[in-house]
Order: structure tokens, then C-alpha cells, then sequence
């Protein structure tokens, strides 16, 4: 490609070049939306994603090292987060039976309560989407799983926990039909996950 996606000339005549830079227009979005949402919780946007996840993720994720590489961040700029939520009262740093150097983070009431308000941030990007007919639902999962998969594959992004990486995930060669072998069962394009709790990534 020679020309930017953000040349309006080249821009305006590239189907490609559009939907780029729609998606940088939605992750705009999804910025402001995080800001608002810290803002009025006097946290910072990565120490809301944080809460979040925590909320919704199972004790194996719960480490500081998992959590740099989810967020594609250090351990130190994970750790000053945690040090930060620990002291409003938002977590609690529990050390392993088997290793007292390493810890498992939870939630308190008040973090848990705090990551389920701020969990519904999304909510003015989820509207239009629950206004899609089925069929542009499922078209637009399928092109953004495949986005996301070039992506992890590329290096971009780290830790995905789609089914298209996922050892237990199969597909015909016109990747048309999708079989999970945990499950031992076929998944319509909609039964397609971004982000499975019994992933395993392809060795």
C-alpha cells in the first residue's frame, strides 16, 4: 500500500481505506467513552479495564503478569495500577499457597460493584449494533474476529481467547464451518466466541 488510509484523495476512493478509518473513528469513541467513565470514578482509563476484567475472568488471570501481557503493558505500569485500586479499597492482594512472591488479585464488594457500573460504558456503542439486522450481526462479527486473529497473528496484539486461535477450534478449508472439539459440536458463525474461558491457544 502507498498511501495512507488518512489521505482523504486516496481515502475517498478506497472501500479499504474507509472502513480503516471507521474503525479508528470507533476506537475514538471507546477512548472518550473510558475517559467519562474514570472521570467519574476518579480512576484512570487502564485502572476501569482492570475492574473490569477482574470482574469477569477466573483466578489464573488474576496475576499482574497475565494482566501486562492482556493489556499489552509492563509489569511495573500493571503494578502501579493495583497499588492504586488496593488503596481505595477496590482490591485485595491475596499471596499463593505455593509461592508467596507471586498473588492473586480479587475484588472487594465495593471494587466488585464499581467494575459492574463501569462495565455498561459501552453502552452508546452497543445501541446501533442491537439495531442491526441478524444477518449484518453475523457479517460483522465474522469480519472483526478475522481482524483481530490477523492481528494476534501479526504480533500487534498479544492474548486472544477467540475460538480462532484455540486449539479446540476446527474449520473447512473456505472457512465456512466452524467445529469446537471441547464441545463436540458445530458453531454457527454467531455461536463464535471473542473471548472463551475454556481457551486454549494452539501450541
Amino acid at each position: 500500500m502507498s498511501k495512507s488510509d488518512f489521505d482523504l484523495n486516496h481515502q475517498n476512493q478506497s472501500a479499504e481505506s474507509k472502513i480503516v478509518a471507521s474503525l479508528e473513528r470507533i476506537s475514538q469513541a471507546f477512548r472518550v467513552l473510558l475517559w467519562r467513565e474514570s472521570k467519574e470514578y476518579s480512576l484512570s482509563p487502564i485502572q476501569v479495564q482492570l475492574l473490569i476484567f477482574l470482574l469477569h475472568h477466573s483466578e489464573e488471570k488474576r496475576k499482574v503478569s497475565y494482566l501486562a501481557d492482556e493489556f499489552n503493558m509492563t509489569k511495573a505500569t500493571i503494578s502501579d495500577s493495583i497499588k492504586v485500586l488496593k488503596k481505595k479499597g477496590l482490591i485485595t492482594k491475596d499471596p499463593e499457597p505455593h509461592d508467596s512472591r507471586s498473588y492473586v488479585i480479587q475484588l472487594t464488594p465495593e471494587g466488585a460493584n464499581t467494575a459492574e457500573e463501569n462495565s455498561m460504558f459501552t453502552n452508546e456503542i452497543r445501541t446501533p449494533i442491537d439495531n442491526m439486522s441478524a444477518d449484518d450481526k453475523e457479517s460483522l462479527l465474522l469480519s472483526l474476529l478475522n481482524i483481530i486473529r490477523h492481528l494476534n497473528r501479526s504480533g500487534v496484539i498479544t492474548i486472544q481467547r477467540m475460538c480462532m486461535t484455540c486449539k479446540y477450534y476446527e474449520t473447512t478449508e473456505d472457512g465456512k464451518q466452524h467445529f469446537c472439539k471441547l464441545l463436540n459440536q458445530k458453531l454457527h458463525n454467531t455461536e463464535l466466541r471473542a473471548d472463551c474461558p475454556e481457551h486454549e491457544m494452539v501450541e
